[in-house]
């Protein structure tokens, strides 16, 4: 009898394990795709599950090198997924728009990194040569490449699309070690030292100049004359006190900076401290027809927020609808605007919070 009861408890045990494996493994379907690529515990891209996922990867890289963006590459492709992309190789739809390529690249090189496949390797390196490629002489990148007619063609920094391939290109640079087991030639690490340097320079000559001082920088730029430029018909031209963010540290993190880089950071430090607004929060509400509304509180223990745009005359947060009109409050824009879009951030406390340790690090005390 207790014989039998310890092999029924064996049983129980290994079908518990194998029930709890088993969901654990397919957990991963129900990640976002960013998280799959990059977050996954490190054995995990060792596993046929990863396998398959890579074969989507594969599958839905154009034949220029790049990624479309939003796709949920992680998931089971149906019959129709596949022509899609089988079909779309030469269409325009590559994109570094929210995380797109450095992403997939980044998964590439993981699942590398556990399956020598060599088909992975090649796919991460004709996206090293897409980013190369698509490049602006400046030291820019548009948000789609081949180019696609519009706002698209302008040097983007919204949503970091740019400072993310500055951070990717500077990871191969510093033989970072995720990408060892790809044995990164010399001639490309070369390529990427060359791109990240001229993406520095773009950054600096992009920077917005008041009264012969650096400030910060708009969202995006036009992509020939340099300066702050349109989007979307609510993203107009303006100090951004979001994306700025992401520059700034960017140039925080680079080691002996020259002194164009100490100015450009002394620069938008002292912007982002100048236009910190206090004593307000945001919260939701139920507005009269039952919906979730976003407002503005007055709260004088609130940490400062920023706006994520300020009118280039008059250094004044501003807020659009869809119309494109500036108004002054979040109040007087649209419903679907309003709750729909970031217009204030505390992302620039990061940089307030880094500036001190970068000073003392980097500026001397006879210049400080």
């Amino acid at each position: 009898m207790n014989k039998l009861f310890f092999l029924f408890t064996v049983l129980l045990v290994i079908y518990a394990n194998t029930v709890y494996t088993q969901e654990k493994t397919n957990s991963y379907l129900e990640k976002k795709w960013k998280d799959v690529a990059t977050k996954m515990p490190e054995n995990w891209y060792g596993t046929d599950e990863a396998k398959r996922v890579a074969e989507n990867v594969l599958l839905s890289q154009k034949e220029i090198g790049g990624w479309e963006k939003n796709k949920e590459y992680h998931k089971p492709f149906s019959e129709a997924e596949k022509t899609y992309f089988l079909n779309s190789k030469t269409e325009t739809g590559a994109t570094f728009d929210n995380g797109a390529t450095i992403t997939e690249m980044k998964f590439l090189a993981k699942v590398y990194s556990n399956i020598n496949d060599n088909l992975y390797k090649q796919a991460f390196l004709k996206g090293l040569e897409y980013i190369f490629a698509a490049q602006y002489k400046n030291g820019g990148w548009p948000q789609y490449y081949p180019l696609r007619k519009g706002y698209y063609t302008h040097i983007t920094f919204n949503d970091n699309a740019m400072v993310n391939i500055l951070k990717f290109l500077d990871e191969i640079i510093s033989d970072n070690t995720e990408f060892a087991a790809l044995q990164i030639s010399k001639e490309d690490k070369s390529k990427a030292q060359k791109a990240f340097n001229k993406g520095i320079e773009c950054i600096l000559k992009t920077q917005i100049i008041v009264d012969n001082k650096p400030t910060v920088w708009c969202a995006q730029h036009d992509e020939i004359t340099l300066a702050p430029a349109k989007a979307r018909s609510y993203e107009l031209p303006s100090f951004s006190g979001s994306e700025s963010v992401g520059i700034t540290i960017l140039l925080m993190n680079i080691d002996n900076p020259s002194t164009k880089i100490i100015e450009a950071v002394n620069g938008a430090v002292k912007w982002f401290e100048k236009n910190k607004i206090e004593g307000i929060k945001i919260e939701q509400e139920i507005d009269q027809e039952g919906k979730k509304n976003r407002i503005v509180v007055e709260d004088k223990n609130a940490s400062p927020l920023w706006a994520r745009f300020y009118d280039l005359e008059t250094n004044k947060p501003f807020f659009c609808s869809r119309d494109g009109i500036q108004k002054k409050s979040l109040a007087e824009i649209s419903y679907e605007r309003r709750n729909g879009y970031s217009w204030y951030t505390s992302s620039p406390e990061q940089v307030l919070k880094k500036y001190p340790e970068w000073k003392n690090k980097w500026i001397s005390n006879t210049t400080k």
